[in-house]
């Protein structure tokens, strides 16, 4: 601790006192406009989503504090590298680069880990494959919840894939980073890659493709279609590995859903948990 009682990285911290900053900027970049920059660095905000990223040992470009924010420093502080810069600034010039209503504070710029095809069929603890794709979902809301779902149900990774003219939100954008609860800074995630592309490499990996739909879509397939009741999940006989896609119609066998009541409540209140549930209990064989 400082002599006056502070946490001890305030004692080195750098000042910022002007909303031109440069390192306001790149916070407001990332927090705001949900972009990482131009090598790689996005922004966390809040004192869970910061600490996630620290015990997740993800390199740390810089940490923002507000006045306000101080006092989180002292729990933080045995997961802050030594030489990580620290910035501190009054509530107004916080709150005008943070992305939430109440501020807690407290931001970092982090690097997330690359993720290549093999590692989301590895996962972080090199379990068999289960991968969720998320094909031209918008809401990142819904994103997040899904990937945090994912996490929690042993998925090994997630792709988020545009469809047409739709884009997927990006899982480790602002909105949807907080909805996973820190979940999509763990897991092994793509995004961007073509709907064709990623499923022509699961294919070639063995990985049985099945596609989440509304109850009562037409099909147009030569697959099966597996039901899946939100009260009290069933057991299929399935692949077992396997690969969840949400959000579209592709050419999979069909998990048809049937707590999605109609079909533009399917994205807006897309709940995977059923799917999930009974995709854990699949059994699971190696990629070979």
């Amino acid at each position: 601790m400082a002599s006056a009682g502070k946490p001890v990285f305030l004692a080195r911290a750098e000042t910022i006192a002007s909303r031109d900053n440069r390192w306001l900027k790149k916070f407001r970049a990332a927090l705001r406009g949900g972009e990482s920059s131009a090598d790689g660095w996005i922004g966390v905000e809040g004192t869970r989503l910061v600490e996630e990223a620290l015990r997740s040992g993800l390199p740390i470009e810089a940490v923002l504090v507000s006045t306000s924010g101080e006092r989180h420093l002292a729990r933080l502080a045995r997961w802050i590298p030594p030489d990580t810069r620290i910035l501190h600034s009054n509530d107004r010039l916080f709150a005008g680069v943070a992305d939430t209503q109440t501020p807690q504070g407290i931001a970092a710029l982090v690097r997330p880990r690359p993720a290549a095809f093999d590692d989301i069929l590895r996962g972080p603890e090199a379990a068999q494959p289960l991968v969720v794709v998320l094909v031209g979902v918008q809401d990142p809301g819904n994103v997040g919840t899904i990937v945090r779902a994912a996490e929690a149900f042993g998925a090994t990774g997630v792709c988020a894939c545009p469809h047409g003219n739709a884009g997927t939100a990006h899982p480790l954008a602002p909105k949807a980073l907080r909805a996973s609860a820190g979940s999509a800074l763990r897991l092994p995630v793509i995004h961007g890659v073509a709907v064709p592309i990623l499923l022509a490499q699961l294919r070639i990996a063995g990985v049985k493709l099945y596609a989440a739909c509304p109850a009562h879509a037409h099909l147009e397939t030569d697959g099966d279609s597996i039901e899946v009741r939100s009260a009290s999940p069933a057991k299929p006989a399935l692949p077992r590995s396997r690969s969840l896609t949400l959000g579209t119609r592709l050419c999979a066998d069909r998990l048809r859903c049937w707590w999605a009541t109609r079909e533009q409540d399917f994205q807006r209140r897309l709940s995977v948990r059923p799917m999930l549930w009974c995709a854990s209990r699949w059994p699971r064989e190696s990629i070979r």
